[in-house]
C-alpha cells in the first residue's frame, strides 16, 4: 500500500473512530449529577459527614435495621409486590410497548426468591444488573440508579430482605416480544447506559446537597419516573426531571423551573408534598407518586427529606412546554359558570360522582387531599392523571388516616371517563383535554397489574 493510500486509510479510520465516539456521546448523554461543578471524589477521599448510610439516629443500629431504613428509601417493596400479596414476593406486572415484565420474588426462598444469593451476586443485581445465574436484568429493575448505592448500603438492604421470611412463589413467565425477549442483549445496552460506579461526593457541594443527591439518584432513583428517555430507553439526563410518562402516569416536571417545575414551591411546601404526599395550592400525590410517598418518602426521617429538596433546588431547570406557565384559579361557584365541554356527559358525570367531593370550585370542603385547585393533574391539558384516577382511584395515608377516592374504572364506560376528564380539565384547568375513548383504552393498558 502506498504511503497515500495509507494516509487517505488513517483518515478514514480516524473519521470512523471520531464518529462512532461523537454518537456514543450523543446517545448516552451526561450523567445524572453531571450539572454539578465538582470535583466528584471517591467516598473514602471526601472529607465532609458521609452522605451514604442511614441518618445519625440509626448510626448504631444493627445491619438488619439499616437496611430496612434504606429498602424503603429504595421503594423496594412497591414494585415487588402484588396488590394484596405477600411482600418482596414478587409477580407485579408492568405493561410496555412490546409485552409485560413481572418484577422478581426477593424473599430468601432458596428456589424462587434470592435465598441463594452470596453478597458478591446480590451486588452484582443491584450494581450491574445481572442475576446470580449469569442473566441479565432488564432496566425496570433501576440498577442504572442502584449502581451508585454504596456496597455497606446494598448489603444492608440485603441483610434486612434475608430476615423476612421467605415466600415460595415463581414470577409468572414475562411476555416480551422479539427482539426484546433477548437478555444476553442487554449487555450491550449495560455498557452503554450503566457507568457501574458508586456515588462519589461533590466537593464544591453542602454535606446536605450530596445527601440529598445519594438519596434521589442512589436510592429513590427519582430521574427513572421523572426523566425523559432517549431513543434507547435510558435515562435523557439533557432534561434531568423534566417530566415524562412512566407506567401510564405522568411524572411531573420537579426540575427548578419556576413555571412548570418545582422552582417557585416554597421549602415548606415541597417538604409537605415528599412527606404526606400532598402540599396545599399544589395538590396531592396520585398513582405511583402516591406509592412512593406511603411506602417510601414518608418513612424517611425529617432531615433526609430537606436534604432531597436541597438538591432539588439546584437541578437545572427545564420547562414543559406543553404545561401552561400560569395554573388556573378556583373555578366559579355555580355549576352554570366556568369551563364547560361540547360533550355534556362530562358533567353529568362528575355532578353524579364527584362534586360531593371536590365541590364546583375544586375546593374541596371535605378534605384538603380532595381539592383540585392548583394541582397538574387539572392543569395538564393531556389529563393523563385525570383519566387515571377516575379508573384505578386512589387510596393515601396520611398522619391523620386514609383518604381515598373510589375507582371508577368499571363504573363508566371508557366514552364517559374521557368526557369527564375533559370537563375536570375544562372547568378546573388553564386548558382543556380532548381524550377520546381509545386515548382511555390506551391508558388502561399501561397500568401495572
Amino acid at each position: 500500500m502506498s504511503p497515500a493510500a495509507r494516509r487517505i486509510l488513517s483518515s478514514v479510520v480516524a473519521i470512523v473512530v471520531v464518529a462512532l465516539i461523537v454518537g456514543v456521546w450523543i446517545i448516552r448523554g451526561p450523567g445524572p449529577m453531571a450539572f454539578g461543578t465538582g470535583p466528584n471524589v471517591a467516598l473514602a477521599d471526601y472529607r465532609g459527614a458521609n452522605p451514604t448510610g442511614v441518618p445519625a439516629a440509626l448510626a448504631q443500629a444493627s445491619a438488619v435495621e439499616r437496611g430496612e431504613y434504606l429498602a424503603k428509601a429504595a421503594d423496594c417493596m412497591v414494585c415487588h409486590t402484588t396488590p394484596g400479596g405477600q411482600e418482596y414476593a414478587g409477580g407485579l406486572g408492568f405493561k410496555l410497548p412490546f409485552g409485560t415484565l413481572y418484577s422478581t420474588n426477593i424473599t430468601p426462598d432458596k428456589e424462587t426468591g434470592i435465598g441463594n444469593y452470596s453478597d458478591q451476586d446480590f451486588l452484582n443485581a443491584m450494581h450491574r444488573g445481572i442475576r446470580r445465574d449469569g442473566a441479565r436484568l432488564y432496566p425496570a429493575m433501576p440498577y442504572t440508579s442502584y449502581t451508585y448505592v454504596s456496597d455497606a448500603d446494598a448489603l444492608a438492604i440485603k441483610a434486612y430482605l434475608f430476615s423476612l421470611p421467605p415466600v415460595r412463589m415463581a414470577a409468572p413467565a414475562n411476555t416480551l416480544a422479539f427482539p426484546f425477549n433477548q437478555r444476553w442483549a442487554m449487555v450491550f445496552w449495560s455498557a452503554l447506559f450503566n457507568p457501574d460506579s458508586r456515588f462519589e461526593p461533590d466537593t464544591s457541594k453542602s454535606p446536605e446537597w450530596n445527601r440529598g443527591a445519594y438519596l434521589a439518584e442512589a436510592l429513590a432513583h427519582c430521574g427513572e419516573c421523572h426523566t425523559p428517555r432517549n431513543l434507547a430507553f435510558a435515562l435523557d439526563n439533557r432534561k434531568k426531571f423534566a417530566g415524562a410518562v412512566t407506567a401510564g402516569w405522568r411524572a411531573f416536571n420537579i426540575s427548578s423551573d419556576k413555571n412548570t417545575g418545582v422552582g417557585a414551591w416554597s421549602d415548606d411546601d415541597l417538604v409537605s408534598y415528599l412527606s404526606i404526599g400532598h402540599a396545599p395550592g399544589h395538590g396531592t400525590a396520585s398513582g405511583p407518586m402516591g406509592e412512593a410517598v406511603d411506602q417510601s418518602l414518608s418513612k424517611l426521617a425529617p432531615e433526609d427529606i430537606r436534604a432531597v429538596v436541597a438538591y432539588l433546588r439546584s437541578v437545572p431547570a427545564t420547562s414543559s412546554p406543553d404545561l401552561p406557565a400560569t395554573l388556573a384559579p378556583p373555578a366559579p361557584a355555580s355549576h352554570r359558570d366556568g369551563g364547560t365541554t361540547p360533550d355534556p356527559r362530562g358533567k353529568m358525570v362528575f355532578q353524579g360522582a364527584c362534586v360531593s367531593c371536590h365541590g364546583w370550585t375544586g375546593e374541596s370542603s371535605i378534605s384538603p387531599f380532595a381539592t383540585l385547585t392548583g394541582a397538574w393533574a387539572v392543569n395538564d391539558p393531556g389529563a393523563t392523571n385525570v383519566a387515571q384516577i377516575v379508573i384505578s382511584g386512589t387510596k393515601r395515608h396520611t398522619p391523620d388516616g386514609a383518604v381515598s377516592m373510589p375507582a371508577f374504572g368499571n363504573a363508566y364506560s371508557d366514552v364517559e371517563i374521557a368526557s369527564v376528564a375533559n370537563y375536570v380539565t375544562a372547568r378546573f384547568g388553564a386548558k382543556g383535554s380532548q381524550l377520546t375513548a381509545q386515548d382511555v383504552v390506551e391508558l388502561r393498558k399501561q397500568t401495572a397489574q
